[in-house]
């Protein structure tokens, strides 16, 4: 190894600590900080954020980087990989000052405790000043950047590399008339039982069975916990030390159930990266569509799967006696796939998910170019629900204020979740022909070949490759949504008889 390379890996090792160690205090901030905390944290991750950007920015890092980019040119191995991971990052980081990083975190870290006292009080207008400050930023972060074929571009760039607004645009044009056509055929017939699934259930036993789930699907307790947290999400601290939060809604208890299986399948990515990548720009998932087809798959294709009710149902039925009362595996089923136009996107149906990401689309748009002021975001928010869903919801927490992400300044993260839904039934048709009888194998609670299949063909590779190739790597095909089509289609005329 050059003696270049192993300056550059040492200093892209300090960064990754330092970016590690203001993950712990984020996961900490949604997890254990006291109320009054939140300002003092804030300042301690804006100068952890300005450490590390400083660092990671630094004329040295430039120069190390132009040199070895010629002495690894047309190399193909993990350090060339590296090095070209390591290049587009510091060409985008070099653009945004340490001092913007730094008013970003203290804005954003101010404007996720705004979120939570707003959405907790049902009251838009005790966020709306900060979110104004986030888009504020929004705009100040896009300006650093070159003209792109749409300022959306830039934003979406930093969670789906090289995919551009107008790509996403056209997927979902296409999808769109699909899915509503499919709800319209749904909606014309009898729809099945799901009142025992709302029904009290303790919060204890709950939280247990989900860990029970995830645990037998391949996540690693001995790698990871699940803490309680506003809004369930995953988040890495290094291979060994992956993390998942979730929530129990006394309003939708079974809930928890599925956001668990989300976000194990996040962090079962996460702990499946090449332990060789540690400390390293590869050390990563590649993008967020691609990390969300891993949480999409094993919380639906799977777990919302009939072989997986069959498998787990007599479980469920012990743990929950009283609820689950006459009700069969196959009942159960069809209850946790009904499709019902509903007002939260993280407990919305397959059939109906991607339009709650349209429509988030439009706003973020919407709220980039000016075409959205902040102060009518509630209403237009409603209004938009009843043009897609035929639904409006009656306050703001079950509306504008449901999500976390623009209090954390996520704009451009969105789009990514139906592109993890597309990319998630692209990779179970290639699974499915790879490994004959999973439907069996789910149906006697065995997912050790799936997690294996998924570890060769897409954990380890890290961010190695860039997503658009890893696609075609692992599907022979890039990222196109007509498996989407075929799995909705097939899956909800068995569930209808359509």
């Amino acid at each position: 190894m050059s003696e270049k390379l192993n300056q550059l890996k040492e200093i892209l090792g300090e960064v990754s600590d330092i970016n590690h160690a203001a993950s712990v205090l984020g996961w900490d901030q949604q997890v254990n900080l006291p109320p009054g905390g939140g300002e003092a944290r804030g300042q301690q991750l804006a100068t952890l954020g300005k450490i590390a950007h400083q660092k990671a920015t630094s004329d040295e890092v430039g120069k190390l980087l132009d040199e070895l980019k010629k002495e690894f040119a047309g190399v193909d191995s993990d350090d060339a990989a590296m090095i070209r991971v390591a290049a587009r990052d510091y060409d985008k980081a070099v653009r945004v000052p340490s001092a913007f990083v730094a008013e970003q975190s203290i804005v954003t870290s101010a404007a996720f405790e705004a979120w939570v006292e707003a959405k907790g009080k049902s009251n838009f207008s005790l966020f709306q000043s900060h979110l104004e400050k986030v888009i504020g930023l929004v705009h100040k972060y896009v300006s650093f950047f070159p003209p792109a074929d749409h300022p959306y571009d830039v934003l979406l760039d930093d969670y789906e590399p090289g995919m551009k607004t107008a790509e996403v645009q056209e997927i979902f044009d296409s999808l769109r008339p699909k899915q509503v056509e499919l709800i319209k055929k749904i909606s014309a017939v009898k729809q099945p039982k799901v009142d025992f699934l709302y029904k009290k259930y303790v919060e204890k036993k709950v939280w247990d069975f989900s860990e029970v789930i995830v645990t037998r699907f391949g996540y690693d307790f001995s790698r990871g916990r699940q803490d309680k947290a506003p809004h369930p999400f995953e988040t890495s601290f290094s291979v060994d030390d992956v993390r998942i939060t979730n929530r129990f809604e006394p309003d939708s208890p079974l809930a928890t159930l599925f956001s668990g299986m989300h976000e194990a399948g996040h962090a079962m990515y996460e702990q499946g990266i090449n332990p060789a990548y540690g400390r390293t720009p590869l050390a990563h998932g590649v993008s967020s569509a691609v990390h969300e087809s891993q949480s999409r798959m094993w919380e639906n294709l799977v777990g919302r799967s009939l072989p997986f009710c069959e498998h787990f149902f007599p479980e469920i039925k012990k743990a929950f006696p009283s609820q689950m009362e006459g009700v069969s595996a196959k009942a159960f089923y069809k209850a946790i796939n009904k499709v019902n136009p509903s007002l939260i996107r993280v407990n919305a149906d397959e059939a109906t998910y991607n339009l709650h990401i349209m429509l988030r689309l439009e706003l973020e748009i919407g709220m980039l170019t000016g075409k959205v002021a902040i102060k009518d975001l509630p209403e237009i928010w409603n209004a938009k629900m009843r043009d897609y869903l035929g639904i409006a919801p009656p306050d703001d927490a079950h509306g504008v204020l449901q999500d976390v992400h623009w209090s954390s300044g996520l704009f451009g993260y969105f789009p990514t979740y139906a592109l993890g839904n597309i990319v998630s039934a692209q990779l179970w048709e290639r699974i499915n022909k790879e490994i004959k009888g999973l439907d069996e194998q789910i149906r006697k609670g065995k997912f050790d070949a799936l997690l294996a299949w998924l570890r060769k063909n897409i954990h380890v590779y890290g961010r190695k490759y860039d997503p658009q190739d890893l696609i075609q790597k692992a599907t022979g095909s890039r990222i196109d949504s007509a498996a989407y089509v075929r799995y909705l289609t097939k899956k909800y005329s068995d569930i209808y008889g359509l």
